[in-house]
């Protein structure tokens, strides 16, 4: 009260009246009076009276107004810390204080009073101090922006997402179609490009995009936690129903509302991508609008403070990934995935993996150890195997195709290239008898040697016996060793005794 402590002065220095000090000062005289009055009764020197505070003076000359004494005082720290519990009122408290003894109850507006001046005196706000590039505090402001989707024909409302560093102040917005996980996201990846660099810690709110389950300990959403550690931060969420953890966003918000999003709903939106091209101009107007108690304007001081501190980003944007639950690996070495089967080494059969989903792969993880990685396939009830997760007999088993016995008949010679052709002749790639023709040519092929195998396939053509039969055969028999130069009688002895084809052509029979 520094009209108090002009008033002493004036009463103990000069000969003023009190109606003269009263108009002087702006107190009644009879106030003048009840001070020169309490002024001549005290001991102290008048310098050592101008001395202390104003609360030490107001004290001194001000007697204070005192609580009822037919009154009862509620217990203010069980009346603050009920009111910390959701959905509850001061109105339900104060019956209930009433309800113990009405007649020394105060009233509800004394009861709001006392209340009020009891969180002034508890409820205190501490003014934090934040590092150049160590904080970026994020969430989503509670206004839309209402656009119209011409396809659907309705309308609808993009959220608006806000980061904010926590030593310059420099914003970003961001429109995203929802608060869902992937637009929650791309939300992130977008601020990363915009401020150049990651800060080391982003401070979220508990939506369930960022925090799956909150707490002393909360549990971060994991595809949210990929995408921090791929930019090399670190998250660390707000207390819950706490704004005043991420005030610098709170007052963030307020400014872009003002500032930004009442000028976006004057007009017209057709897409979310339009809404964020008309957020470019206006956020860049608004990180340069000069701060009416700091030198410069947000901008100046984020490229001053905090770009020199944020960390680079990586060679590549981070690309959304969703995660699916571990399940147990079947007998068939493959799980489920989008209603999509996809293999796993078979040495994990009986372990549980987990699957991570891009929008290009599909990749399994055994105890946090990605163990395999497909291309995503969306067709229903088909399988994806990798023949690398068969054990080996299946193997075996898998390459008995039409195709790799070509490949194997190739490697060997032509003869067996025929001879394998001939097996498939009039009949689908697929076909099971053929693979087992060929099954039985290769193993026939691995007990004599390719050289004979080859010999003898050459011979089973020559004679037009193309047959896995025929070639057993020859190879039994050595019959692929015979030289075709050696001479051959061209004409057998004449024997009269013998009857010959003529005979039996003219009818004749011998009596």
């Amino acid at each position: 009260m520094s009209n108090l402590r002009e008033v002493i002065r004036l009463v103990g220095t000069t000969n003023f009246s009190n109606r003269v000090v009263g108009r002087m000062t702006g107190f009644a005289h009879n106030t003048i009076r009840k001070y020169r009055q309490k002024l001549c009764g005290l001991e102290y020197s008048l310098d050592a009276i101008l001395a202390l505070n104003d609360q030490q003076l107001t004290a001194m000359f001000v007697s204070p107004r005192g609580l009822a004494a037919d009154r009862r005082m509620p217990d203010w720290n069980f009346i603050h810390s009920q009111m910390q519990a959701r959905h509850q009122t001061l109105l339900q408290l104060w019956e209930e204080y009433c309800l113990i003894d009405p007649s020394d109850a105060y009233s509800y507006s004394q009861f709001t009073y006392y209340y009020r001046d009891h969180i002034a005196r508890v409820d205190v706000s501490m003014r934090q101090v934040y590092y150049a590039g160590e904080i970026a505090f994020v969430d989503y402001a509670g206004r839309t922006i209402d656009w119209f989707d011409e396809v659907a024909q309705q309308q609808r409302r993009a959220q608006i997402f806000v980061g904010v560093m926590a030593c310059s102040n420099y914003s970003f917005v961001y429109a995203s179609s929802s608060q869902k996980l992937e637009d929650w996201i791309e939300a992130h990846v977008q601020m990363f490009q915009y401020f150049g660099g990651s800060p080391q810690v982003i401070v979220p709110d508990n939506l369930k995009s960022a925090v799956t389950r909150p707490g002393s300990f909360p549990l971060i959403n994991r595809s949210y936690l990929d995408c921090i550690r791929h930019y090399n931060t670190a998250v660390d969420p707000t207390r819950v129903r706490r704004p005043k953890d991420k005030a610098k966003v709170e007052a963030g918000v307020l400014f872009i509302s003002r500032w930004i999003l009442t000028q976006l709903s004057r007009h017209k939106y057709f897409s979310v991508d339009e809404i964020n091209t008309a957020i470019l101009p206006l956020l860049e107007k608004f990180n340069n609008r000069p701060f009416k108690r700091l030198p410069g304007c947000r901008r100046s001081r984020f490229e001053e403070l905090d770009q020199p501190q944020l960390k680079p980003l990586p060679a590549e944007p981070f690309e959304y990934a969703e995660w699916v639950g571990a399940q147990k690996v079947p007998s068939d070495y493959h799980v489920y995935v989008k209603q999509h089967a996809y293999s796993v080494p078979f040495q994990l059969v009986g372990e549980k993996v987990e699957a991570r989903i891009t929008h290009r792969a599909v990749e399994l993880f055994h105890l946090n150890k990605r163990v395999a990685i497909h291309q995503r396939n969306e067709e229903p009830g088909a399988f994806t195997t990798n023949a690398d997760h068969r054990p080996p007999q299946h193997k075996a088993y898998a390459s008995q195709t039409a195709e790799n016995f070509f490949a194997w008949a190739q490697r060997i010679g032509p003869s067996t290239q025929k001879m394998v052709a001939a097996q498939f002749e009039d009949k689908p790639e697929y076909s099971l008898l053929g693979r087992k023709a060929c099954m039985q040519l290769e193993k026939l092929c691995r007990s004599c040697g390719e050289l004979r195998f080859e010999a003898a396939c050459a011979r089973a053509i020559e004679i037009g016996s193309l047959t896995v039969k025929s070639v057993r055969s020859i190879l039994q028999h050595h019959m692929e060793l015979i030289d075709d130069d050696l001479p051959v009688q061209p004409e057998l002895p004449l024997h009269y005794h013998l009857r010959g084809a003529q005979y039996y052509q003219e009818g004749r029979i011998q009596q």
